[in-house]
C-alpha cells in the first residue's frame, strides 16, 4: 500500500519482535541476538519513515527504497510467523499427549534451527543494506504518527445563488434554526456534518447570504478554520471578517479586549467554516471568547467529522444528504455546456448521463467531471471520463480527489491501511463489522495503545472512527448486525493510495500484489497477475463456468504466504489438499459451496485459523473428527447435516468469541459441554428448524454480548431451570428474537442481569405474542427497538416511556396494535421512528393532525406508511 504504511508495517513487526511470546521463542531456538539486530535497525529505519512516506512523490529512487523497505517488513513478518506456528503446533500435542520431539510433523528441529537462523541472517543483511542505502535521501526523523500535511483552504462567504441547485429545504432548516427563538442560555450551535465536497460550505454560503439573515442579525461573521484551530488566529480572522480591522500584530492580550468590543451586545450569526478540530477544550476556550454576544446569537459549523459535530453542537447536526439525480444532471449541465446546448448534443447527453451516475449526489464530483468536459465536444472524451476510474484522471486542487484526499491525509495512520484495504471489494460491495474485522484481524491491522484489549474490539473502533469521519456508510438504521459500504468516490481515493498492492475486479494492479479479488465469471483466468509470491488475501468469486478447483490448487501453490483464503459461492465439490500447507491462514471462508461433503482433516492443522466460515455448506455431512485442534479459532459458523454434534469438538475451542449455526436443518440439539466457552461473546443460531432446545450450559456463558435466534420453528425456549440458576451477571448488549413460532411471551432469562446493558432489541415473527412484557421500563441502555410481524400483539406497554436512551423505534407489520403507548414524548432521545404495515396505528401518528402526534413530533426523523 502506498502512502503512510510503512510506519504501520513496521509498528506490527515490532510489537511482534517484541512481544513475550517470541522472546521465549528466540530463547528456546537460540536466536535472540539475531533477532535483537532485527528490532534495532527496524527501529531506527521507522524513525525516518514517516519523512520517507512524505516525500516520496519527490524522486523515484527513494519511492522504490519505501518499497523495498516495506517487502522486507512483511518478510520478517513471515519469519515471525513460522516460529509461532511452531509454538501453536507444540501446544496442541501437548494436549495431545504426544512426544514433543514429534511436533514438527516430520521434520528435523536441527534442521528447522539452521533453516531459520540462515533466514534471520538473510533478513539482517536485507535490513542493514536498506538502512545503509537510507543516509543519500537526507530523511528526518519524525515519531508522530498522526503528522498532517497542513494544506491551505480558504472559503469566503459569497456564493453565486443562481448556480446553486437542489437545496431549499436544507437552507430552510437552516434559516428556522438562526430564526426561532430558544430557551437555550448558551449560544446555540448547528453543525453541518457530511463527505468532503457534498455541498456544506455553498449550504453555509446561501443562508449567510439570504436577505432576511442579513436584517436580522446586526453582525455576520464568516471564518474559515481548516487544520489549524489555532485560537489567536480564530480571533484575527473573527475580528477581519467582523470589521475588516487588520489585527495581525496584536498580541493575544489585545486581540481578546478587540473581539469583546466587535461583538458587544450584538446579535451576531458566525459561520465556522470546515473545521477538523477534536479537541473539546480548543472549542470550550474558543467559545467562551465568544460569549460577549447578545441573546439569540448563533453559530453553523461544517464539518466532516461526526466527533467535532458532537463536540460542538449543541442541538442535534444536520446530515446533509446527497443531491439527487436530477439535480446532479442540471447542475453538470449547466457547467458542461453553454445556456441551450445541450439540445444540439443527445449523444453527449446521453453519455452525461452515465457520469452523473457515477458521483453519487456529490456536489464537488458533478462539478468537477462538468467542468472538465465543458471544453470539447468529442464523444470519445466524454466516454472515457465516463469509463476511466476517478483516480486515474488528473485533477486541480479544488476539484473532488484532492478534496476528499484531504480526508484521508486526517486519518490516524492505523486506520489509513484499514481503509486502503477496503479497496479489494468491489463498489457498492456490502461488507459487516462479522465479516471485515477478521479480514483486518488477519492482515495484521489491528493494534491498540490499551494492553488486553480485544481485537474485535479494536476492529469496532476502527470502525466507528471511519464512520464518523463518513469514509463508511451505514446501510440499515444500527440493528443486530451492521452493514456498511463505501460510496463510489471513497472507493476511488482508496484505490489512489492503495494501487502498487491491490488488485481488485476493476482494477489491475503492476505491482506485488497482496490482497486480490478476482471474478472469474467477469475476468479471464490470464488476468491473473503472474507475480502471487507476495499474496496475502484472495477472494475468489465463480458461477461454475471454468474448473474452480484446479485453478485455486495452482494460486495457492503461488500463494504459500495466504492470511485470506475466501472461497465463497464457488461451485467446490472439494477442498483441496494444498490448503494444508498455508500455515499462515487465518481467515477461511467456504460459504455457500453446497456441494462439499466433507472437509479435509488436514485444515485442522492450520493452528494460526482464526476464522472458519462454512455458513450455507448444507451438503457436509460431518465437521473434521480433529476441529478440537484449531486452538487459534475466534469466529467459526457451521453449516452441517448431523442431529448431533460430536463431544469434545466445538467445545474445546476455548478461543472462539463467535460462534453461528446456520441451515443446519437436521440438528436436534447443540454440544451440552457450551459452558467451555467462555470468551464467546456472540451466537447466532439461524434456520436450524428441527432444533428443540438450547443447551443448559448456556447460563454460564457470562461474556456473551449478542445474542441471535431465528427461524427455528421447534424450538422452545422456555426453560425453567435457566430461569431460576440464571446468574445476574449478564453482558448482553444485542439480542434478535425472530421466527420462534412456539414462543407465547418474551422468556426472562436470556435478559436476567443484562436490562443495564442491552442495547438493541429485535423481535420479529412472534405469531403467538400478544403482549410484551413489563420488565421494559428496565432497559435503560437500549438504544434501539425493532417489533416486527407480530400478528397478535395489540398494545406496548407504558413502561416503554422509560427507555429514555432510546434513539430508533421501527414497528413493522403488527395490525392489531392501534396506539401507542402515553408518555412517548418522554423518549428525548428518539430520533428515527418508523411504522409501517400497521394500519391501525398510523392513523394515529399522521403528521401535525393526528392524535399521536405530539407525542412523537420531537423525532428527527418520522416515517408512516399506511
Amino acid at each position: 500500500m502506498a502512502q503512510s504504511f510503512a510506519f504501520g508495517i513496521t509498528g506490527k513487526v515490532l510489537e511482534k519482535l517484541g512481544n513475550v511470546a517470541y522472546e521465549g521463542i528466540c530463547s528456546a531456538w537460540g536466536v535472540r541476538k539475531e533477532f535483537e539486530k532485527l528490532k534495532d535497525t527496524l527501529a531506527a529505519i521507522r524513525a525516518v519513515v514517516l519523512d520517507a512516506e512524505q516525500q516520496q512523490a519527490r524522486t523515484q529512487e527513494l519511492s522504490l527504497w519505501l518499497q523495498r523497505f516495506k517487502d522486507a517488513c512483511y518478510d520478517v513478518e513471515d519469519l515471525i510467523d513460522e516460529f509461532e506456528i511452531q509454538a501453536l503446533r507444540r501446544q496442541v500435542l501437548e494436549r495431545t499427549g504426544k512426544k514433543v520431539r514429534h511436533f514438527f510433523s516430520g521434520s528435523n528441529p536441527l534442521a528447522f534451527r539452521f533453516r531459520m537462523g540462515y533466514k534471520i541472517r538473510k533478513a539482517n543483511e536485507m535490513l542493514n543494506e536498506i538502512a545503509t542505502s537510507m543516509a543519500k535521501f537526507h530523511l528526518t526523523e519524525k515519531h508522530e504518527p498522526n503528522d498532517v500535511i497542513h494544506r491551505e483552504r480558504e472559503t469566503y462567504s459569497f456564493v453565486n445563488t443562481s448556480s446553486v441547485i437542489g437545496r431549499d429545504e436544507a437552507k430552510q432548516h437552516l434559516i428556522n434554526f438562526l430564526m426561532n427563538p430558544t430557551d437555550e442560555k448558551d449560544i446555540p450551535v448547528l453543525p453541518i456534518v457530511g463527505i468532503g465536497g457534498i455541498g456544506k460550505t455553498t449550504l453555509a454560503q446561501l443562508v449567510f447570504n439570504e436577505e432576511s439573515v442579513k436584517s436580522h442579525f446586526e453582525l455576520r461573521i464568516w471564518v474559515c478554520v481548516t487544520e489549524d484551530f489555532d485560537t489567536k488566529q480564530l480571533m484575527i480572522k473573527t475580528i477581519q471578517s467582523a470589521t475588516g480591522m487588520n489585527c495581525k500584530d496584536m498580541n493575544k492580550e489585545e486581540l481578546h479586549k478587540a473581539l469583546q468590543d466587535c461583538l458587544n451586545g450584538k446579535r451576531f450569526f458566525m459561520v465556522l467554516d470546515d473545521v477538523w478540530n477534536e479537541d473539546k477544550k480548543k472549542w470550550s476556550e474558543l467559545k467562551d471568547l465568544l460569549c460577549g454576544g447578545a441573546q439569540w446569537s448563533r453559530i453553523i459549523v461544517t464539518t466532516r467529522s461526526r466527533k467535532v459535530a458532537t463536540i460542538t453542537g449543541t442541538i442535534p447536526s444536520y446530515d446533509l444528504e446527497h443531491l439527487s439525480y436530477e439535480n446532479c444532471l442540471s447542475l453538470f449541465l449547466q457547467l458542461a455546456f453553454k445556456e441551450g446546448e445541450e439540445k444540439q448534443y443527445g449523444n453527449l447527453v446521453r453519455i452525461g448521463e452515465g457520469i452523473v451516475h457515477k458521483c453519487k449526489g456529490v456536489a464537488l464530483a458533478v462539478k468537477t467531471l462538468g467542468s472538465l468536459l465543458c471544453s470539447t465536444r468529442v464523444q470519445h472524451d466524454w466516454e472515457l471520463v465516463r469509463d476511466c476510474e476517478l483516480w486515474k484522471m488528473k485533477q486541480e486542487e479544488n476539484d473532488i480527489l484532492p478534496a476528499l484526499k484531504l480526508s484521508y491525509d486526517h486519518l490516524p495512520w492505523y486506520l489509513k491501511q484499514c481503509f486502503a484495504f477496503c479497496s479489494v471489494f468491489p463498489k457498492d460491495f456490502e461488507f459487516s463489522t462479522f465479516r471485515l474485522i477478521p479480514l483486518w484481524m488477519a492482515n495484521g491491522f489491528l493494534q491498540s495503545p490499551y494492553e488486553n484489549e480485544e481485537p474485535e474490539d479494536i476492529g469496532k473502533r476502527y470502525i466507528q472512527e471511519l464512520q464518523s469521519r463518513s469514509f463508511f456508510q451505514q446501510v440499515e438504521p444500527e440493528s443486530f448486525f451492521s452493514n456498511f459500504k463505501m460510496h463510489d468516490l471513497f472507493h476511488d481515493l482508496a484505490l489512489s493510495v492503495a494501487q502498487n498492492e491491490v488488485n481488485s475486479c476493476n482494477h489491475y494492479s503492476t505491482g506485488n500484489v497482496r490482497h486480490l479479488w478476482f471474478d472469474l465469471s467477469k475476468q479471464d483466468v490470464s488476468q491473473l497477475p503472474n507475480n502471487l509470491s507476495r499474496l496475502q488475501s484472495l477472494f475468489l468469486e465463480d458461477e461454475g463456468k471454468v474448473d474452480s478447483e484446479s485453478l485455486i490448487a495452482e494460486v495457492i501453490s503461488r500463494s504459500k504466504h495466504l492470511r485470506v483464503l475466501d472461497l465463497a459461492c464457488c461451485n467446490l465439490e472439494q477442498l483441496s489438499n494444498s490448503t494444508r500447507y498455508l500455515k499462515q491462514l487465518r481467515v477461511l471462508s467456504l460459504a455457500y459451496n453446497g456441494n462439499i461433503k466433507r472437509l479435509p482433516n488436514c485444515i485442522c492443522n492450520l493452528q494460526s485459523l482464526q476464522t472458519l466460515n462454512l455458513a450455507g455448506c448444507r451438503g457436509i455431512e460431518e465437521l473434521p473428527e480433529d476441529i478440537r485442534y484449531l486452538i487459534s479459532l475466534r469466529q467459526l459458523t457451521v453449516t452441517t447435516k448431523q442431529t448431533r454434534l460430536q463431544e469434545n469438538g466445538i467445545s474445546c475451542l476455548t478461543s472462539l468469541r463467535t460462534l453461528a449455526f446456520s441451515e443446519c436443518e437436521n440438528l436436534e440439539k447443540l454440544f451440552e459441554d457450551i459452558q467451555n466457552l467462555t470468551a464467546l461473546r456472540e451466537m447466532i443460531i439461524y434456520e436450524c428448524k428441527n432444533l428443540v432446545s438450547l443447551p443448559q450450559g448456556l447460563k454460564y456463558l457470562t461474556a456473551l454480548e449478542n445474542l441471535a435466534i431465528s427461524d427455528c420453528e421447534k424450538l422452545d425456549l422456555t426453560m425453567e431451570e435457566l430461569e431460576l440458576e440464571r446468574k445476574e451477571d449478564g453482558s448482553l448488549r444485542k439480542l434478535c428474537i425472530e421466527g420462534v413460532p412456539k414462543l407465547e411471551s418474551l422468556p426472562q432469562w436470556i435478559l436476567l442481569g443484562s436490562t443495564k446493558t442491552l442495547q438493541h432489541l429485535y423481535i420479529g415473527e412472534l405469531e403467538n405474542v400478544s403482549m410484551l412484557p413489563t420488565w421494559f421500563q428496565h432497559l435503560t441502555s437500549l438504544r434501539s427497538l425493532k417489533i416486527d410481524d407480530c400478528p397478535k400483539l395489540s398494545f406496548l406497554p407504558e413502561e416503554m416511556q422509560h427507555l429514555t436512551s432510546l434513539q430508533s423505534l421501527e414497528i413493522d407489520d403488527c395490525p392489531e396494535l392501534s396506539f401507542l403507548p402515553e408518555g412517548m414524548q418522554h423518549l428525548t432521545a428518539l430520533k428515527r421512528l418508523k411504522i409501517e404495515g400497521c394500519p391501525k396505528l398510523s392513523k394515529r401518528c399522521i403528521k401535525e393532525t393526528s392524535e399521536d402526534w405530539p407525542m412523537i413530533a420531537h423525532a428527527r426523523k418520522i416515517i408512516v406508511k399506511r
